[in-house]
């Protein structure tokens, strides 16, 4: 009989493991009280190895036993381990045979390793059958029967895993409603050595120019004798070209389903992250069967869980936004990044890249660089909190300056006097920005900066992201650095977005990318005082109107902060950053290696113009 069925919530892809296999023996032969106990015991530790062989030799059919033991561990996936727990009653010596009790409990998991589901509990299936220890001029045997192993197996009756797919799949929409990313067919090409890679090109180059004869044949020879995939293609791509590719010898075509963006154009990290949300929402709802199959091929269910109808995941990406921050960075050579969020509400708007930076990995979300001047914002709001300045405090900004044996200059090592710190901040004054930091506590940036988020770690659903790093400076020297956003001080064009957002809505609030699920920090931050984050807007905007961001000055009501960041051994390299507030729309802009800000304020003119 079936005992229980128990599922977990989550299956993915089959693979079966047998948990416990306990024989309970009631009675026992005459040749001693140990006989059957020994053969029930051998045939589990044989089922537990997923030994067919020794199994099958304990049993008065060996081939019998064989073929059912290969067919049920095939259809169950391949078998897997068993858990012999024997537990025996009293022996009567007299007797000449035993009966015995096995109870299975048959686990699966189809999570593509085989491990347990997502939520640690693998779905099981429980049942308990009967079987006979018996004496034979071969000695003690088990007397075959197929139902031991299954009740209600015969041997022209055989038994399957089979998993479900969910009855709908889960929709993924954008913040107004729309389409976002949809389940489309995608066709695999396939080449092996035996094509000509002329052929291949001439025709997937019409389709993706980027193919040619000679990356074919690269990727054929690092395939080392196997079938190279050299591009997948969306149906409308496949479609003039299928015919032809299908003819061409050493060439094969294998469509497959998969989630993808529906405007081909917008490609995002966050995308990603999204289709690992909508796979889980997938298996989740997905269902799974044990099936018995007949002689006739009759079906019958011996346990499982239907499918049922995933929930559709709304998320806060603004589509055309996204396109326009993608068409801002195409132009650039050098990898680069743009984030925007709504300050307002923590929403995650846009996550561009350029191609550059898609080669790399999602730099945009989890890449660590220096922020240079961009982290003057959180400079000067250490230093406003602690009391020691105001923002128009007069302060020194010499071209170059000794702090703490550290010699800081200026850019092109401008000198602007005695100025109040407000002007200091828009024309970006590494030495005066050296001065404070110097004065501040050793971990005054490292909590200034965790108050705007960046150091804090969150999980957000839909969202992998690393916000930065902002250690704790013990020396004065480490203090300058940090001040001016060198250092040990990191942050990733998300983590600098952050920041933004933050000053924009006068507090830190959580990313969110799927409507409803904010993230969750390692940390709460101290709030900041609101009068501080007005007086750092007010400086943003003097840095547009007079400062280091004027060629954004056309661009009404735009607050920012440039940044160039030194990198490498000798600061040979400088990465171009900005970041900016438009209304309810904050974002950081990122450039590798651009030399100076430059390329990143032009970047941010293309987003917002």
């Amino acid at each position: 009989m079936i005992d229980s069925v128990r599922t977990t919530r989550r299956p993915t892809t089959l693979a079966a493991i047998v948990s416990v296999l306990a024989l309970v023996v009631a009675a026992c032969g005459n040749s001693g009280p140990d006989q059957p106990q020994t053969v029930a015991e051998q045939f589990a530790a044989a089922v537990s190895s997923s030994n067919i062989d020794q199994a099958a030799a304990l049993t008065t059919d060996p081939a019998g036993a064989s073929a059912a033991l290969t067919q049920l561990y095939d259809g169950l996936s391949g078998g897997g381990t068993v858990t012999a727990t024997p537990d025996f009653e009293a022996v009567d010596a007299n007797e000449d045979a035993g009966t015995f009790t096995l109870n299975a409990d048959w686990r699966f998991s189809t999570t593509t390793d085989g491990t347990a589901e997502p939520d640690g509990q693998p779905k099981e299936w429980n049942y308990t059958t009967s079987a006979t220890a018996a004496e034979t001029p071969q000695g003690w045997k088990i007397t075959w029967d197929p139902a031991i192993l299954v009740p209600g197996l015969t041997a022209d009756s055989s038994v399957r895993f089979t998993p479900t797919d969910a009855l709908v799949a889960p929709r993924v929409f954008d913040a107004n409603g729309g389409e976002l990313m949809s389940q489309q067919v995608v066709t695999l090409v396939n080449v092996d050595a035996t094509a000509d890679p002329v052929a291949v090109a001439a025709l997937v180059g019409s389709v993706v120019p980027g193919i040619t004869a000679q990356s074919v044949a690269s990727s054929v020879a690092a395939a080392q004798g196997n079938s190279a995939t050299i591009v997948s293609l969306r149906q409308a791509d496949i479609d003039p070209i299928g015919a032809q590719l299908a003819a061409v010898p050493g060439v094969t075509l294998a469509p497959q389903t998969r989630l993808l963006a529906t405007d081909r154009n917008l490609v995002s990290p966050v995308l990603s992250d999204l289709t690992t949300l909508w796979e889980q929402e997938q298996a989740a709802n997905r269902g799974w069967a044990i099936q018995s199959v007949a002689a006739d091929n009759t079906v019958t269910q011996l346990a499982g869980r239907d499918a049922t109808t995933g929930d559709d995941i709304a998320t806060t990406v603004d589509s055309a936004l996204q396109i326009k921050a993608e068409n801002a960075l195409a132009s650039v050579p050098q990898q680069a990044a743009i984030v925007a969020l709504r300050p307002s509400t923590g929403e995650v708007l846009a996550v561009a890249q350029n191609a550059a930076a898609d080669a790399e990995g999602p730099i945009a979300l989890t890449g660590l660089y220096p922020p240079g001047s961009t982290f003057k914002t959180v400079t000067t709001s250490a230093a406003l909190q602690s009391g020691a300045v105001t923002p128009d405090t007069v302060l020194p900004c010499p071209a170059t300056e000794n702090i703490e044996g550290r010699q800081i200059p200026n850019d092109d090592n401008f000198a602007l006097g005695d100025v109040p710190l407000h002007t200091a901040f828009a024309k970006s004054c590494n030495t005066t920005m050296g001065r404070l930091g110097v004065a501040l506590p050793p971990n005054g940036l490292t909590d200034a900066a965790a108050q705007y988020g960046l150091g804090v770690d969150y999980v957000t659903p839909g969202l992998t992201t690393v916000t930065g790093s902002v250690p704790s400076a013990d020396t004065p020297a480490q203090r300058v650095e940090s001040a001016i956003g060198q250092g040990q001080v990191t942050a990733s064009p998300f983590g600098m977005a952050l920041v933004a957002s933050s000053i924009a809505n006068n507090g830190l609030l959580p990313p969110t990318v799927v409507s409803g699920k904010p993230g969750v920090g390692n940390m709460q931050p101290a709030a900041v005082n609101p009068q501080v984050t007005e007086q750092i807007k007010a400086m943003m905007r003097e840095t547009i109107t007079g400062g280091t961001a004027t060629a954004l000055n056309d661009i009404p009501g735009l607050l920012g902060k440039t940044g160039t960041a030194e990198f490498g051994p000798n600061n040979e390299g400088a990465h171009g950053w900005f970041v900016g507030i438009s209304g309810d729309l904050a974002f950081a802009v990122f450039v590798n290696n651009a030399g100076s800000s430059a390329p990143a304020i032009e970047a941010a003119g293309r987003f917002l113009r």
